[in-house]
């Protein structure tokens, strides 16, 4: 009962009042499932992109973080091939830093902001990690190339 009406109030949150660059809604009519797209932010590699991203939201929600993962495949350090993201808002502690008070779009904003600023100390792709730290141009042109393929509209 409580996820259902908070998730209900983020929702109408995320409608009204999204973060900029990002849309967030129910697929079809599953609470428990959403849909979100972030645009890729000027000045990345990723500028002009749209993504879209899964999230599933668990039984226990808030006590126990959404999984979200990524639909568009994207060139990031933090981000695998199956759209899994490595970032510390998305795990419980202590590994994680996921609390009850955080919600859907602070997680979809701190996701954004991977996407600008990739961590490549906590890599999930150990060759585009790397890439990103020792071949910086090689790395801008490949994400480039990804996000004109795979997400360009």
């Amino acid at each position: 009962m409580q996820r259902a009406s908070r998730l209900k109030r983020e929702l109408s949150l995320l409608t009204t009042e999204p973060p900029p660059g990002i849309t967030c809604w129910q697929n079809e009519n599953r609470l428990d499932e959403l849909r979100a797209q972030i645009l890729g932010g000027a000045e990345t590699p990723y500028e002009k992109g749209i993504f879209n991203l899964e999230i599933v939201v668990p039984e226990r929600y808030p006590f126990e973080p959404p999984k979200i993962r990524f639909l568009t495949p994207i060139y990031h350090p933090n981000i695998d091939s199956a759209g899994r993201i490595c970032l510390d808002v998305l795990k419980l502690p202590p590994k994680g830093a996921w609390r009850p008070s955080l919600n859907i779009s602070t997680l979809l904003t701190s996701i954004q902001l991977l996407m600008a600023e990739p961590n490549p100390d906590d890599p999930l792709m150990a060759h585009i990690s790397s890439e990103y730290k020792y071949h910086k141009q090689l790395f801008l042109q490949n994400a480039k190339e990804w996000t004109k393929k795979y997400a360009a509209q």
